[in-house]
């Protein structure tokens, strides 16, 4: 059986990391359409009416409709949605790896756009943009007062446009201009190096299309890098998800052939399928497999050597998968923080060539029968972000505190009643932290040597004493009232 693109749309990061929705892209033609409401549809269309011709001034027909079915839709769930054209444009572009801009990943600071680090080959790279660098202008748009999202949508554009960046570099404090031709970019979601003598780190920020021949690469260039491989930790740490094929991949990498990944249940029968560790169910265009690729130029090392999965409140949905199938099938140690439980599945439906629809169809399930939805994955091993704790953990959005979140389908559990106490004192310990300097309060980047988390996945798997949190419990699904 073969089964249509799985692909993921993300909400946003921050407060709301990866709180993502997994899709699978189909037309709308149906042949089991439901009954009509007559009655209500008339109802409908009455108000509609009367909208139009009673209200204060004129209202433009077309929106009012899309405002219907958004509204009817965003009822729903937190994730089912109406797209129209701009918002379809936007989805496709998340979920492809690819769009039209200059090449750069930023984040803000004091105001201002921050450029963490250009992307390799990019129209940034090769106009000499160094991490660092604050962008204080995009054309002839002070940046100070836009926010990330502004000022991102205004260095993006039409292929082979111009954009003029002005850019204040501090080590050199001066401040000039830099034109910039707007490329299509394609984003690099896959990290990884030897971070010491047997051991390696490999680090996923999103599943993409272009992440399963990009993660075989890196398992490639590291195993000749150091053939006599110890230990590798495998980093989801704040990836939001993506394509389901490639969470399916990332899985098959490390398990045995055709074990199960993944299974699905809904309503409708193409929701109800069981994802194996086969090309047959990660190889959307057929061709040549990049998994046995790598695993015939290594000679399976990945199959075999000691891995570790470090995972937080911001890996969700493909990253859930992923962590959840090597822990069932105990093939890895879970590392970190309790997972978003981001565990629905959508399926995006054409409903003409420029808008569409996506709604909740499924829940996903471990290889065990477990259900990921407003659960998530619980580590095997909780670890703090730092020797002294993770004191704002419980400030962040996970799936089970949005608004009409869908249950697990496994019984709900009452809420903990220490959790208010406890946000409201990592709520004061915010507001003091937030006076300090902004180099104070920056966390440590992934992957550094200041890395708490990944310094005790090496000790995991080096067989010596790791520092788990003291503080950290699961957190069971809150119960909703009636």
């Amino acid at each position: 059986m073969r089964h249509t693109l799985k692909i993921i749309g993300w909400l946003g990061v921050g407060a709301l990391t990866g709180a993502l929705t997994t899709v699978s892209l189909q037309t709308v033609a149906r042949s089991n359409m439901a009954p009509l409401p007559l009655e209500e549809l008339q109802q409908l269309a009455a108000v509609f009416s009367m909208v139009k011709s009673d209200y204060v001034e004129p209202v433009d027909e077309k929106k009012l409709i899309t405002d219907a079915i958004s509204g009817m839709v965003a009822s729903l769930d937190p994730h089912s949605q109406y797209f129209d054209k701009k918002s379809f444009k936007e989805f496709r572009e998340g979920t492809s790896g690819r769009f039209v801009g200059v090449g750069i990943e930023i984040t803000m600071e004091e105001g201002l756009v921050k450029v963490v680090s250009p992307i390799e080959g990019s129209p940034a790279f090769r106009a000499g943009l160094k991490s660092g660098d604050l962008i204080t202008k995009v054309d002839d748009t002070a940046v100070k007062g836009l926010t990330l999202n502004e000022a991102v949508k205004r260095m993006r554009g039409e292929p082979n446009t111009r954009v003029v960046l002005t850019i204040f570099r501090k080590v050199e404090n001066r401040t000039f201009p830099v034109t910039i031709i707007r490329e299509e970019i394609k984003t690099q979601s896959v990290k990884g190096r030897l971070i010491e003598p047997g051991y390696a780190w490999l680090r996923l920020s999103q599943f993409q299309e272009r992440t399963v021949e990009d993660f075989a690469k890196k398992l490639e260039e590291i195993h000749q890098q150091e053939s006599q491989l110890k230990g590798l930790v495998l980093d989801l740490r704040n990836d939001p998800g993506g394509l389901l094929d490639a969470a399916v991949a990332v899985s098959a990498a490390f398990l045995p052939d055709n074990v199960t990944v993944v299974s699905t249940n809904g309503q409708l029968a193409e929701s109800q399928f069981i994802y194996k560790a086969a090309p047959q169910f990660y190889l959307r265009r057929g061709g040549a497999d990049p998994i046995q690729r790598m695993n015939e130029r290594t000679q399976g090392i990945y199959r075999r050597i000691p891995l570790v999965v470090l995972v937080n409140e911001g890996s969700a949905s493909a990253s859930e998968i992923v962590a959840g199938a090597l822990q069932d099938h105990k093939r890895a140690k879970i590392m970190g923080s309790q997972t978003f439980g981001k565990g629905s599945v959508q399926t995006v439906r054409q409903l003409g060539p420029d808008t569409a629809l996506k709604i909740t169809t499924a829940r996903y399930y471990t290889p065990s029968g477990r259900s990921i939805q407003a659960k998530g994955i619980v580590p095997d091993v909780l670890v703090d972000e730092t020797p002294e704790g993770s004191p704002f953990a419980v400030l962040r959005t996970r799936e089970a505190d949005l608004e009409k979140h869908l249950n697990s389908g496994q019984g709900e559990e009452a809420k903990n009643p220490e959790r208010e106490k406890a946000r409201e004192e990592a709520l004061k310990r915010l507001e003091e932290e937030a006076k300090k300097p902004n180099s104070q309060r920056r966390p440590p980047e992934f992957g550094s040597k200041d890395d708490f988390q990944l310094q005790q996945a090496l000790n995991q798997l080096k067989g010596v004493s790791v520092m788990a949190s003291k503080t950290q419990t699961e957190r069971a699904e809150p119960k909703k009232e009636n």
